[in-house]
């Protein structure tokens, strides 16, 4: 049967950079928004984002009859989707996707840099069985050094998972981030809203958003 996929723009997608992205961006970006703002803001990006990844997905034939008896020529997922978390600011993107396409079966990757070498580390992994005969969508709001992308992408082939069945989902995409996966992964596909300018030493992307994790859960406020 014969499978349809919309042309690809090279294997970075980035969201139209419209007002309304623009205003939400200013939303999540200002170090005064309090997370009663900066949550719903991040929620409607993500939706945009999922929109997106799973539009570059494959879909075949599909005919259904309308309620006036007559055909429509439509589409349906040719393959199984998976959506794979990287915890924990990953986790933020899950009740988006489940909302969206509820069939979709998760998975979650925790993956932690040593403080001192800056190296990841696999901590733990739970895949769904089966899941590398389906495509996947990879879930983590940022893209800095790639690091953590790769080490997660690592363990996605380890799972028989094929690199061009791997759509990287993402907020903010550092420029180093998008080159380290690209070079190493020609074919894993990046969905993004937004490519910053660069990292400062500390690695954080410029003009940047902070610690999405500790802004979304709440742990940046002292205690």
């Amino acid at each position: 049967m014969a499978t349809y996929t919309e042309p690809l723009r090279g294997v970075t997608h980035l969201l139209p950079q419209t007002n309304r992205l623009r205003a939400l961006h200013s939303i999540i970006r200002d170090h005064r928004a309090a997370r009663e703002e900066f949550v719903p803001a991040a929620h409607r990006i993500i939706r945009g984002l999922l929109d997106a990844a799973l539009d570059q997905l494959p879909y075949e034939p599909r005919e259904v009859r309308t309620p006036v008896g007559r055909i429509y020529h439509g589409l349906s997922p040719a393959t199984p989707v998976y959506g794979v978390s990287i915890a924990r600011a990953g986790d933020s993107m899950e009740s988006e996707l489940r909302a969206m396409a509820p069939e979709t079966r998760l998975g979650k990757i925790l993956i932690q840099r040593d403080k001192v070498t800056k190296l990841p580390h696999l901590h733990y992994a739970a895949l769904p069985a089966g899941i590398g005969r389906g495509h996947v969508l990879l879930l983590d709001p940022m893209l800095a050094t790639g690091g953590t992308a790769l080490a997660a992408i690592g363990v996605l082939l380890d799972h028989a998972v094929p690199e061009e069945h791997i759509v990287f989902v993402n907020l903010l995409s550092a420029p180093e981030g998008i080159k380290a996966v690209h070079d190493r992964h020609p074919a894993v596909r990046i969905v993004t809203s937004s490519i910053e300018e660069r990292l400062n030493e500390n690695a954080f992307m410029i003009p940047g958003i902070g610690d999405f994790g500790d802004r979304y859960f709440g742990t940046d406020v002292p205690a």
